[in-house]
């Protein structure tokens, strides 16, 4: 990126980085560029190559090529880093930077709220590899998180807010406690996209499953590693080569496609999330809605001092006197909202929260069952409809 194009808005800068400009001649988008072999055309130009390893050099089909580093450059300026590593899914991309910064004997802060398949592969495989993790409850104070602590801790991991229940944590706080103590502070900024800038909040490593927004219409699998320092940058490269992990140049061209449009579908998604979170807040069958938007929701302050914007997903929960099985009932009387685990695509979704969770730090209690909302691009009168009828299965 140039000066002059830092001081373009969102929308311009998504819609121009990453392509070789507009006075070039040729295809607006970049090519989908397929391969396995590189050829050089001397064994010293071979050696040579060998050297760029943490680079934007081909050598190797595993090592990208021009499709991936022009999303990467996207990504990148998504997030506010200086490198961003694309991977096959968002699970990898948690997977990848765990992996880099922890060896057997280390120590594992984890939130009690996070995703659940990074809770399974830190109960997992990291366990099974000498790893301990402690889940910690995601609103903790920095004074209760630094007495968690361990000489063996090398990694705090956040994610903001939290995947099902929504509580925002104070990442810059948690980060001045990470770097006293020496460790990496690693943020899955997914809901935050780039309404949040984890650089300037203290992260280290920021983590995305791109198969949310920047995909944007469920149709591709991919996950990005973002770092700020070259020192960062050389670990995760690192790691991700040693394990292998590469996204098909397909699906990267996919994603490149997506972006493009993400920011007025987030905008527009954004604003309809937050107008049926403001219904359901009002109805008597709700006791909460778990949006970190609404003024009502308890992290709300920390909220607007840290993201500039918010996304459509959301948490509703219902008044104690309704059970699961209700609100399984008002879930399948829906019919404007799939039934699937993903969002951030164009279509809206539900999906029963209470037994899908698991706690373990003693957090996450509501007080009555619960369900996770995502508004994709109908109509929001439309979706408020559908809601009202579905709800009227949830009485009985």
């Amino acid at each position: 990126m140039t000066e002059d194009s830092k001081k373009h808005g969102f929308a311009t800068r998504l819609s121009h980085a990453g392509r070789a400009g507009t006075h070039v001649h040729g295809f607006v988008n970049p090519a989908v560029h397929r391969g396995s072999t590189v050829l050089f055309p001397n064994v010293a130009a071979r050696r040579e190559g060998a050297k760029h390893r943490f680079e934007q050099y081909m050598t190797y089909g595993t090592q990208g090529g021009p499709t991936h580093y022009a999303f990467e450059d996207v990504i990148a300026e998504i997030e506010g880093g200086t490198h961003a590593l694309i991977v096959g899914t968002g699970l990898a991309a948690v997977a990848v930077p765990l992996l880099a910064y922890l060896k057997a004997g280390d120590h594992c802060l984890m939130p009690d709220s996070c995703y659940g398949p990074a809770r399974n592969l830190c109960d997992g495989l990291l366990k099974g590899w000498g790893i301990e993790t402690t889940y910690y409850d995601p609103c903790i104070d920095a004074a209760g998180l630094a007495a968690l602590f361990r000489p063996s801790t090398k990694v705090l991991y956040t994610e903001s807010p939290g995947s099902h229940t929504f509580e925002v944590q104070d990442v810059p706080a948690l980060a001045e406690v990470a770097h006293a103590k020496g460790a990496r502070l690693l943020m899955d900024n997914t809901w935050g996209i780039h309404h949040f800038k984890p650089f300037e909040k203290g992260v280290d490593v920021s983590i995305q499953a791109l198969t949310k927004y920047v995909g944007g219409h469920s149709d591709v699998l991919l996950g990005s590693v973002t770092v700020n320092t070259e020192e960062d940058w050389k670990i995760v490269r690192g790691a991700a080569s040693l394990l292998g992990q590469y996204a098909s140049p397909d699906d990267v061209w996919l994603g490149l496609r997506g972006v493009r449009t993400m920011a007025v579908r987030l905008q527009r998604q954004a604003a309809s999330g937050l107008e049926v979170a403001r219904w359901l807040e009002a109805r008597p069958e709700v006791q909460q809605v778990l949006h970190p938007a609404l003024p009502s929701h308890p992290q709300h302050a920390l909220w607007k001092r840290d993201f500039t914007g918010a996304c459509s997903l959301f948490g509703v929960v219902f008044q104690p006197r309704y059970t699961v099985d209700d609100v399984g009932r008002f879930i399948d009387a829906l019919q404007l909202f799939g039934i699937g685990a993903s969002w951030g695509g164009y279509e809206s979704l539900a999906i029963l929260t209470t037994g899908n969770v698991t706690r373990t730090a003693g957090s996450g209690e509501f007080g009555g069952p619960m369900a996770r909302i995502h508004v994709g691009l109908e109509e929001p009168a439309d979706l408020i409809a559908d809601l009202e009828q579905g709800l009227a299965k949830l009485r009985g």
